[in-house]
């Protein structure tokens, strides 16, 4: 388990389509194990994206049980090949990135989600997340897409400069 430099925006990886793995690459656990650990040495952070620590895979963690808002979850996910197959529930909320350290938005997410996803050990995994679970989810697959929060802001209006950067999650 590894602490990696975390990218920050304009770096090329964080705009990239990440390729899928195929199931049973060993490249999955051992990236999802630095993910858990680099996440681990940012106090706050809740997510993170492989494209994040310079990885071209299709991984991400979200752990919201260290958020100091409260909220239903199921603690440590780590995904391998996420995806969402139905969204719903959509509302506008707050949002900070580590690849934006100085920034804030309002971000349109689905405060309840379908997914499915392979966990470290390759088994298939359905899960519904709702609420601040659900946004995290949205917001880290989005890395694996090259999306951005930024690039789902409505206006510059939905644009905030952050007034404690050491606190990026």
């Amino acid at each position: 388990m590894a602490v990696l430099p975390v990218l920050t925006y304009p770096h090329p990886l964080l705009k990239e389509k990440m390729p899928p793995l195929s199931p049973g690459d060993p490249q999955g656990p051992a990236v999802l194990r630095d993910l858990v650990g680099t996440m681990d040495s940012h106090p706050g952070c809740v997510g993170l994206a492989a494209p994040q620590i310079g990885h071209r895979i299709r991984a991400i963690a979200v752990d919201v049980s260290r958020s100091s808002r409260p909220c239903e979850n199921h603690g440590l996910l780590r995904l391998l090949t996420p995806q969402i197959l139905e969204a719903s529930q959509w509302k506008v909320g707050r949002e900070g990135c580590l690849s934006f350290p100085d920034l804030l938005a309002n971000v349109k997410r689905a405060q309840k989600i379908r997914l499915e996803a392979f966990n470290e050990g390759w088994e298939k995994l359905e899960l519904v997340c709702t609420g601040f679970e659900a946004v995290a989810i949205q917001h880290e697959i989005d890395h694996l897409d090259g999306i951005l929060f930024l690039d789902r802001i409505r206006s510059s209006k939905d644009l905030f400069e952050r007034r404690n950067p050491q606190a990026a999650v």
